[in-house]
């Protein structure tokens, strides 16, 4: 194989290696960041891993529901009591600051109201990242 060839080949393959990509909630006084850790050499499929961080000292991590093929993005909301919301197509996480834990919730049992702080998502050159709400506008899920 010429060194051309191996080039485009490497450049088609995933990486293994973690890529995090974080977001400060302000508001709340914490640093999320959501993991994407590729598990196929050439298909679209990632493990994610949600981890929140306080000010005070609390860290918890969370598996999310992984990506079996164009489901990474994840929605951020800053609800009631200090809650936030980290909801993808399958799955929505609930941080609870006063627990520092972090739990899945049914999609029917989620709070109204909640307020859009932006979303984790891949850019147009596949790099993953967070986009604020001022950034990006919200993109609801379809229902399943």
């Amino acid at each position: 194989m010429n060194a051309a060839a191996l080039i485009l080949f490497a450049a088609g393959c995933n990486s293994d290696r973690p890529d995090p990509a974080m977001a400060e909630v302000s508001s709340l006084g914490l640093q999320v960041t959501v993991t994407r850790v590729a598990t196929h050499p050439f298909l679209a499929r990632y493990n994610l891993k949600l981890t929140v961080e306080t000010q005070d000292g609390c860290s918890v991590s969370s598996d999310l529901f992984p990506d079996t093929g164009g489901v990474s993005r994840r929605n951020v909301y800053v609800g009631g009591s200090a809650r936030l919301y980290v909801i993808g197509q399958f799955d929505a996480r609930v941080f609870e600051k006063s627990t520092c834990s972090i739990t899945l919730r049914e999609f029917r049992s989620l709070e109204e109201g909640m307020h859009y702080v932006g979303v984790f998502d891949v850019e147009d050159n596949r790099q993953w990242s967070f986009f604020p709400a001022a950034v990006r506008r919200e993109q609801l899920f379809e229902r399943l």
